[in-house]
């Protein structure tokens, strides 16, 4: 032991030989350290914000240790890697996180206690970095989390957003949007590499000439040099030594500051460049509304796709001769259609940077790239104008032609008559303004493609990419999503947690998920039952409390807690819910007696700022809550709630407070769902269509586990096939007349008739994803789930058998069945090592 002077205080505390050492004693003296060295301020100076940046980097040196020695791992080993390439890492906080994972947050609390501070304070200050949309991004955090856990060889790489997905205020019912400003304050977790720059090029010509070998060859002459700069933030593993990179990339400009201009007094003009080539990384997914935003968003996929793909070659070129091997040693996942420029850029590579011939390089790009569908939606799928992609992206345009020539020639062989498949599969669309299908070109250049869930796969097959999948059925893999059980139960949960290691006799579940089956044999044990809705009771009371201090809205936490977060959508069918809280209120008007058990009805989510449909949506449940919650003749039997800016963090205190989970898009639209698994991981029952990923929870859980309602996905299709006509269904039903009469006639728009006028006449005269056919089987299926309710020893029953049967819902399954079917990637054990002044690798005067 050394002793050494603990810089705040002046009393002496032993420490131990390793700077990064887990003992009490040790953690106090790197959070004095960091205080006073990193933040440069006391602790009788300091604010919240210091203590928590404290904390951080004293928890960020104790990744590093592991994080370099991964690195080096894997380098020094030349493991296959797993390269993510996602638009979207939606992280949550990391603080929390690196705690249950390192193993010590009962240690930190004591050593942060022993401090004279708060932990739970100190994670609050911690920002939520919104580096993504929905469940795109909350799932590929998972997928970064599983694979850490399971010791697989990976890295992420994405953009890292100046200012992320925009923070939601509610003024006068509607969203309002302001910047996401999460990196006001700094980073603690990331690290910067400049020395690791890539140069991306946008716009200019191109030039064909012959090579001293006589082989046609061709130079990308760009307008526009942009620079990638990396930031790389250490992913741990659980209680492993395995801490993968996240890899975001910042755009910079090649040329900063013009001196000449500036002396020349055009001061604009002197930073110009600097301003345009850093708007690429400035905010996540730019409304795409006009055309500087659609060339933004085009700029920044390829942006991030770019500094990737040089990355993961130059880190091949380190370690083998040339790039022959490339898919032995790299699997480059497709997180989705944004990546998809990837194909062209990876031929762009081989053949002009690397001088490969054609067949080499089509050779390597398929077998290096597997992508993943995410929509079953025709109009989610990336198309880019020819016009744009063509004057960012010239020489890509040409490989795609190429591609595509190549790709029709060989269809056209197989099926010499069929003009039609040629027309359906080809990279180009040819109608109206041509366009670049970007699924058709990440499903022809990848050796694998999967959905997300069971039925979203078998719909790929049948609908979206039914072409490709009869041409390439070897091709198509399910691999249904799941979640991290590690954020979304032990750190979410900790009391139903507590319960889970207690009995099953230790923390193995949190990597064994299954092992919760085993506790099916408690079901009928009062004890455990009253145990369970304690826990419940806790969970609500947390949430009722932050309901109360940014709602001041007082809730029930003895009423149904009924609760759907998610994007706002027209799909996700938000307005159904409301519909359902209007018949509901409706029937209170007309007996104010009637027996109605209590229920919260709260809603969280965001809608694309261009999406008016769905910020109409938010309105209506605003205004619905406005009226509902102060009329007398409710008696709080009803109360509904908007949470703005719903986030991971979050999320984290409602799915383990939520009894009843919305799941009810239409079916066939959603393609696999997240939330469905955490809410359901923490013991909801789920009231949901046979719809993405739900129909694989009701088989898990028990068909009486869940409460199904509407019709099946072919039943959809059937309807829309015979001529689906929703005002029929608006006249001969009388409650769903009454509820839109409501609407319509301005109850909950003060008098005003027209402010909903938009979204009713969409149901009435369009209604696209049958709301009103769904309409009566919802009512009816909510009113079993009121009564199920009322008897709490059945209700309890069915929401253990939720919790402990959703084993398959772990991420930790998903990537295992990537790994072994699509990447061929192997776990690779990281050895413990200690940082001291020996092993740092620099020679230190004593």
């Amino acid at each position: 032991m050394n002793q050494y002077i603990n810089p705040t205080t002046e009393n002496q505390i032993q420490v131990e030989d390793d700077r990064t050492g887990m003992s009490v004693t040790t953690l106090r003296r790197a959070l004095a350290d960091n205080l006073f060295y990193l933040q440069g301020t006391y602790e009788s100076m300091a604010k919240q914000d210091d203590f928590y940046r404290a904390l951080a980097y004293t928890i960020r040196d104790r990744l590093l240790q592991r994080f370099l020695s991964t690195i080096r791992t894997y380098n020094e080993k030349d493991v296959k890697v797993v390269y993510y390439l996602s638009a979207e890492f939606l992280m949550g906080r990391h603080l929390g996180n690196s705690l249950i994972n390192l193993g010590i947050y009962e240690k930190i609390r004591q050593a942060i206690t022993e401090s004279g501070l708060n932990l739970d304070e100190l994670l609050e200050q911690e920002d939520d970095p919104g580096l993504g949309n929905g469940g795109l991004g909350r799932l590929a955090a998972c997928f970064l989390d599983s694979l850490a856990t399971l010791e697989i060889p990976a890295m992420g790489h994405g953009i890292r957003y100046e200012f992320g997905i925009f923070t939601q205020t509610v003024q006068d019912g509607w969203q309002a949007e302001i910047p996401d400003k999460w990196l006001r304050f700094g980073n603690p977790w990331e690290i910067a590499r400049p020395a690791e720059k890539v140069e991306i090029k946008f716009g200019g010509h191109t030039e064909g000439y012959h090579d001293d070998k006589g082989h046609y060859r061709v130079t990308w002459v760009p307008d526009e040099t942009v620079i990638g700069i990396p930031y790389d933030t250490p992913v741990p593993g659980y209680k492993v030594n395995t801490v993968n990179p996240l890899r975001l990339w910042r755009a910079e400009a090649s040329v900063d500051f013009k001196f000449e201009e500036f002396n020349a007094g055009n001061y604009d003009g002197a930073v110009a460049d600097k301003m345009s080539s850093e708007t690429i990384s400035k905010v996540l997914y730019p409304n795409d509304n006009t055309p500087q935003g659609k060339e933004l968003r085009l700029k920044q996929q390829y942006f991030f796709v770019s500094c990737a793909l040089q990355d993961i070659i130059r880190r091949h070129l380190s370690h083998n001769k040339n790039l022959d091997n490339l898919y032995d040693k790299a699997a480059i996942q497709l997180n989705d259609t944004h990546p998809a420029v990837a194909i062209a850029e990876m031929m762009r590579l081989l053949i002009d940077e690397y001088d490969m011939d054609w067949e080499r390089a089509w050779h390597i790009t398929q077998n290096t790239f597997a992508y993943t569908n995410h929509t079953l939606l025709p109009e989610a799928l990336e198309r880019w104008a020819i016009s744009l992609f063509g004057r960012l992206l010239p020489r890509h345009l040409e490989i795609i032609y190429e591609i595509n020539r190549r790709f029709l020639t060989q269809v056209q062989t197989w099926f010499p008559k069929d003009e039609e498949l040629l027309a359906r599969v080809s990279l180009i669309e040819e109608g109206g303004e041509k366009s670049v299908r970007m699924a058709n070109l990440a499903t022809v250049g990848s050796h694998a493609v999967n959905g997300v869930a069971a039925l979203h796969t078998e719909l790929l097959k049948k609908g979206v990419l039914k072409d490709f999948y009869q041409l390439f059925p070897d091709k198509f893999f399910n691999k249904t999503n799941g979640v991290t059980p590690r954020r979304w139960v032990l750190l979410s949960n900790p009391k139903l947690s507590a319960l889970f290691s207690e009995k099953l006799g230790g923390d193995s579940w949190l990597r064994d998920f299954d092992q919760l089956r085993q506790l099916e044999k408690y079901v009928d044990d009062a004890e455990f039952r009253n145990r369970w809705r304690a826990i419940k009771q806790e969970n609500k009371a947390k949430l009722a409390e932050r309901i109360l201090k940014h709602n001041r809205i007082e809730v029930d936490i003895n009423s149904l807690f009924d609760i759907q977060v998610k994007r706002i959508h027209e799909y996700k069918r938000q307005h159904l819910d409301v519909f359902n809280i209007i018949t509901l209120y409706n029937r209170i008007k007309q007996n104010p007696n009637i027996d109605i058990p209590p229920r919260t009805f709260i809603f969280g989510g965001k809608a694309a700022p261009g999406y008016y449909m769905a910020k109409l949506i938010i309105k209506l449940t605003n205004a619905v809550a406005d009226v509902v919650n102060d009329d007398p003749d409710v008696h709080g039997r009803l109360k509904v709630v908007f949470l703005a800016n719903f986030n991971a963090s979050l999320g984290q205190i409602i799915y383990p407070a939520a009894d009843l989970s919305e799941q009810i898009s239409t079916a066939g639209k959603e393609a696999s769902g997240t939330g469905n698994m955490k809410f359901a991981m923490n013991g909801a029952m789920t009231i949901g269509t046979l719809d993405g990923a739900n129909i694989e929870i009701r088989e898990e859980v028990g068909a009486e586990n869940f409460f199904l309602f509407g019709m099946t996905a072919q039943e959809v299709f059937d309807l829309k096939a015979k001529g689906y006509k929703p005002l029929e269904y608006y006249n001969t039903n009388a409650e769903l007349k009454a509820v839109i009469d409501r609407i319509a006639g301005g109850h909950f728009s003060e008098g005003n008739p027209n402010l909903f006028k938009p979204l009713i006449d969409s149901l009435l005269y369009n209604d696209q994803y049958m709301l009103l056919a769904d309409y009566q089987s919802y009512i009816e299926c909510q009113e079993r789930v009121g009564k199920v309710f009322q008897d709490q020893e059945k209700w309890t029953k069915m929401s253990i058998y939720n919790s402990v049967r959703m084993g398959k819902f772990s991420s930790d399954r998903t990537i295992m069945e990537y790994a072994k079917e699509i990447w061929g990637a192997q776990p690779v054990k990281i050895d413990q090592e200690t940082y001291t002044q020996d092993n740092a690798g620099l020679k230190v005067d004593s």
